[in-house]
């Protein structure tokens, strides 16, 4: 038997000591543990084409799905949590319900849906009027107005402050128009342009009303191309003064259709490259989502555009583009984008956590093929994988899960719809 070894034992109780604390500390005192987004189910509206998507819950719990596909807009609710869908009636042509682009949804803090869409030709491959709808009565009744009859380049987008200010940009070829309701959308008051040149743009307004929006050099359509007109725009004022600040990250913008030949010629661009997302979280902390060549990347301003942190957020195997991005809370995000071109095309949805100041926390689902093809001649003879569309649109749910929604465009399978599929979201 050897000697009594008394330094050993008390190291040997130490350890053990420690052992019993960590596992008694309170969670908090712990790391995190990774989220993750899991598929909990899935369902389709075969009907009409729901291009380009976007969706909204109402206060009462009802959700909607916007989206285009032939001469008119559509819209689509779900009563119990997207299990089932059926079509909306949002009026005639008569009415305003005209357009086959761009649909937008949104919803105020006194309930009234809005539903915006451009019609466009595509003949010409110009934008021809903007109307809008409005609902105060979950869905069941609209009222149409036009908000715009100029050429337009850009597609619409609208968003409603927590004070209930809406607010709705366009590009009309001249630069970036912009229009705010403070009655629910009533009345509208034509506000001074944002910028006078840029193509695409984007929305998004903050939880003190704050009003940000992204200029990108090209317009969706391809009618304009200006380079170095790359911005972010932010006004704490209401859209009544702006300022101007450099939008983070790198990217690299090429013109996707030469305007100064005739016939217009389409370029063979790296990269599909239009709308770049932006979105505010409950802290008023401003966030960027987009792609550069075969990554996905995020940032973060606290400082309303002024300064940013930046994330490489996804590595993919082939080129990453249409992203789209949405938050709540405290630094709590979703995005979606597209990967790879043709039968190699696949979809992406991720949920990501930035709070605090280190580095995003990822939760990504696995990939899918969306049911989509290119458009054929004729149209059953499409065998390409197509995106259908420049993004996917997200919305987080009242039960805290994640709704997106996908475009079905297959000709061959005589299918044209949309698919909702619902994620749960663990942290």
């Amino acid at each position: 038997m050897g000697a009594p070894d008394p330094e050993g034992f008390v190291r040997r109780c130490s350890v053990l000591l420690l052992t019993m604390v960590l596992a008694c500390a309170p969670q908090g005192d712990r790391a995190p543990a990774a989220p993750t987004l899991t598929l909990a189910d899935s369902s389709e509206f075969i009907d009409r084409l729901g291009r380009e998507p976007m969706v909204v819950q109402h206060p009462a719990g009802t959700i909607f799905v916007a989206g285009y596909g032939d001469t008119v807009p559509h819209l689509w609710r779900s009563q119990d949590n997207g299990r089932t869908w059926a079509s909306v009636n949002v009026g005639v042509r008569d009415d305003g319900a005209v357009g086959n682009s761009d649909v937008e949804l949104a919803v105020g803090p006194d309930s009234t849906l809005y539903f915006l869409n451009m019609s466009f030709d595509r003949q010409r491959l110009e934008g021809t009027r903007i109307d809008l709808a409005t609902s105060r009565d979950g869905g069941s009744s609209w009222q149409w107005r036009q908000l715009s009859d100029t050429r337009l380049d850009d597609r619409p987008w609208i968003d409603v402050s927590p004070g209930n200010a809406a607010h709705a940009i366009w590009n009309d070829g001249a630069g970036v128009s912009h229009v705010r309701s403070t009655d629910g959308g009533r009345t509208w008051t034509e506000m001074s342009r944002i910028h006078p040149m840029g193509g695409s743009s984007h929305l998004a307004v903050g939880p003190k009303g704050e009003v940000a929006v992204r200029v990108v050099p090209i317009s969706v359509s391809g009618n304009s191309f200006n380079a170095g007109e790359d911005w972010l725009f932010v006004s704490t004022d209401g859209g009544e003064t702006w300022v101007k600040h450099n939008a983070p990250g790198t990217r690299v913008w090429r013109a996707m259709r030469d305007t100064t030949v005739k016939p217009p010629t389409w370029s063979e661009a790296p990269q599909p490259r239009w709308v770049e997302p932006i979105a505010w979280d409950s802290t008023g902390a401003l966030f960027s989502l987009w792609g550069h060549e075969n990554r996905v990347w995020l940032a973060r301003s606290r400082d309303q555009g002024a300064t940013w942190s930046t994330w490489e957020v996804a590595h993919d195997s082939a080129v990453t583009y249409f992203p789209y991005l949405i938050a709540r809370g405290d630094g709590q995000l979703a995005a979606s984008w597209i990967t790879g071109t043709g039968n190699a095309t696949v979809a992406s949805v991720a949920y990501i956590e930035t709070a605090g100041e280190g580095a995003p926390r990822v939760a990504r689902a696995p990939t899918f093929q969306p049911e989509a093809f290119q458009a054929g001649m004729p149209p059953d003879t499409a065998t390409s994988r197509s995106a259908a569309g420049e993004y996917l649109g997200m919305s987080f749910l009242a039960d805290g899960s994640l709704g997106v929604a996908v475009p079905i465009q297959h000709a061959a399978a005589k299918r044209a719809g949309f698919a909702f599929r619902r994620y749960t979201v663990r942290r």
